[in-house]
């Protein structure tokens, strides 16, 4: 079984081919991240535009990676949002006009749970399943119960993590994209030399807030700037100590969340995390003693699979249908659409 997806919900244009047997023919993404570089963030109307232009040749490419025509595919599989509306749209249409052509069947997909059931093409991770999905515009806990079947433990009372991200390393003025420039600044910092605020330390639920956390970190950069330049060794420190506080809430959260996931679902073994910012190799490391404080496996996709890309929504709507799920042609792509209401 193949199926040919395509992933337009923000500045990455991608298409890819997965067969059943967890195996990806080809995974082509294109980023436009020189194209919004100048804005520092994603332009939305700069990014649907990307789309519409380059999206056949990365169709084409993907097929000429996979040795495969799009007669040979199974299904047709798009994320159907939530995402930037312009994408959104112009990857729907053209999953569309494909499947009506070659009267293949149609999958509208979550991109979220594309990231959620990543983890089992890479890993064959078994239901049920805690995950921690993390990115630029999301931030939630979530026990995945099975391909569609998703109960919310906790979210984010206001930004997401991938957005402190990119928020902070542009108050650095490390660049963008926000959270790889950060990373890499970070390995040269102490990551002690500065105390952020920990916000919901306590609170006994499963719930996430950075606004605080982040106005913290800006608090302390303007005093720092007010007193001289802000020196290079400064942003290291500054951006070090970032991460290992972004540790300490990760672990503060997870340990209330973690244990509702053991009451409620007893036979879970495995804490997955997903989103782009599950790139992060600190953060990994930490969520790694997290997970084996609390006897779970933490499985993390490759980095590469972490990041938005065709890949994961192919193999979403390739879970999809082979269960028999399948999405009508005049299906409506959505900006919003929660992970607890993923069927199409």
């Amino acid at each position: 079984m193949l199926v040919l997806g395509i992933e337009t919900s923000c500045d990455e244009t991608a298409a890819a081919i997965v067969s059943d047997g967890r195996e990806i023919l080809s995974n082509i993404v294109l980023s436009q991240t020189d194209d919004h570089a100048a804005f520092g963030g994603v332009v939305p109307e700069i990014a649907a535009r990307a789309h519409a232009h380059h999206l056949d040749a990365i169709i084409r490419e993907a097929l000429a990676v996979a040795g495969k025509d799009l007669s040979d595919m199974d299904a047709i599989a798009a994320t159907g949002g939530p995402g930037l509306i312009g994408g959104v749209i112009v990857g729907v249409l053209t999953a569309k006009a494909i499947a009506a052509v070659q009267q293949k069947p149609f999958v509208a997909v979550n991109h979220l749970e594309g990231h959620a059931l990543t983890a089992r093409l890479t890993n064959d991770v078994q239901f049920p399943y805690l995950l921690l999905l993390v990115s630029g515009g999301h931030c939630q806990l979530l026990a995945v119960e099975g391909v569609g079947k998703y109960t919310k433990l906790g979210g984010t009372m206001d930004d997401a993590l991938g957005e402190a991200f990119d928020k902070t390393a542009k108050l650095l003025g490390l660049g963008f994209p926000g959270g790889p420039a950060l990373e890499k600044t970070a390995l040269n910092g102490d990551p002690h030399r500065y105390n952020f605020v920990i916000p919901l330390k306590g609170r006994p639920d499963s719930n996430f807030s950075f606004s605080g956390f982040k106005t913290s970190i800006r608090t302390e950069v303007v005093k720092l700037a007010e007193q001289g330049d802000v020196t290079p060794q400064m942003k290291a420190d500054l951006s070090a100590s970032f991460q290992r506080c972004v540790g300490d809430i990760l672990q503060e959260r997870l340990q209330w969340g973690i244990r509702q996931f053991k009451e409620r679902w007893p036979n879970g073994t495995a804490l997955v995390v997903a989103g782009g910012v599950a790139a992060n190799t600190y953060l990994r490391g930490r969520l790694t003693d997290i997970a084996a404080e609390h006897d779970l496996a933490l499985v993390v996709p490759p980095a590469k699979l972490c990041t938005d890309n065709a890949a994961m929504i192919a193999w979403a709507g390739l879970e999809h249908f082979r269960l028999g799920n399948v999405s009508s042609l005049d299906f409506n792509p959505r900006a919003r659409w929660p992970l607890d209401e993923a069927a199409a």
